[in-house]
């Protein structure tokens, strides 16, 4: 049975310590938490990786924990941390067992980890223990049925897939999955990918073969790329426009009852 373990991890991170070669976040998990009451606050990003969000929410006055089960991947986010003069802890440890004490983080959130559990349900139960009484949890996922779980699968199944092996949740599953850990659903939202896969995956290939070095975003055909920000716009607006999204996430709340 293939696996995600914590040797791809390291060598993915021997590979990639160059962040500002990878596509971030962007916005996507951040115009979520940005409006939350977080200055001053604890918060704890879970397999951290870059750890690029959570130097933005230390910015914004947060107090950030950044939890890994690889260690090679602090040496990019102490150098991230260094540059833009952000203080943050670093954690190492298993996330389905965290060293934390119940109801520590004003927020817990983490992107692109959950879907790499056999069992999601054991990362969710330490969530809901470790999240503050009326805090919050975010878990941003890749989405079922889009092109790039086809790919992946493919890869997957020759070996070549660089986590060794992942899954994928619809909205509603992982809406589910949320509540039934005791979070209360805030909201949910999708994201495309901008460029679109095919651009990244051609990226990709010439820059691990040392070809060429595509940049990250390439110039804008008009009019394609206005057609492509009002399809989105439109998507946007409706519960089903989540299915044609790359990345999904939902935002819960652990509701404190007297």
């Amino acid at each position: 049975m293939k696996e995600s373990t914590s040797q791809h991890w390291e060598r993915y991170w021997r590979q990639e310590a160059q962040v500002e070669e990878i596509y971030s976040n962007e916005d996507r998990l951040l115009k979520h938490l940005l409006d939350l009451p977080l200055k001053n606050k604890w918060v704890l990003e879970v397999g951290a990786g870059s750890g690029r969000d959570s130097l933005i929410l230390a910015r914004n006055g947060a107090r950030v924990v950044l939890l890994d089960y690889v260690a090679s991947s602090f040496q990019v986010i102490r150098r991230l941390a260094e540059e833009d003069g952000a203080e943050v802890i670093c954690v190492c440890a298993d996330a389905t067992r965290s060293p934390f004490r119940d109801n520590t983080f004003d927020l817990v959130f983490h992107q692109g980890l959950l879907e790499h559990f056999r069992e999601p349900r054991d990362l969710l139960r330490d969530n809901f223990r470790i999240t503050a009484k009326n805090g919050y949890c975010l878990a941003d996922v890749p989405q079922k049925y889009h092109l790039y779980t086809f790919g992946k699968h493919i890869l997957i199944a020759l070996g070549r897939w660089f986590a060794g092996w992942e899954t994928e949740f619809t909205p509603a599953e992982l809406e589910h999955l949320m509540r039934e850990h005791g979070f209360q659903v805030v909201r949910t939202y999708g994201a495309w990918f901008v460029p679109g896969l095919f651009y990244r995956g051609i990226r990709f290939m010439l820059r691990r073969s040392g070809l060429a070095r595509l940049p990250l975003y390439p110039p804008e055909i008009w009019p394609l790329s206005a057609m492509g920000r009002r399809w989105r716009r439109i998507l946007s607006k409706y519960r089903w426009g989540l299915y044609t999204t790359a990345m999904i996430g939902v935002l819960g709340r652990k509701i404190h009852t007297t």
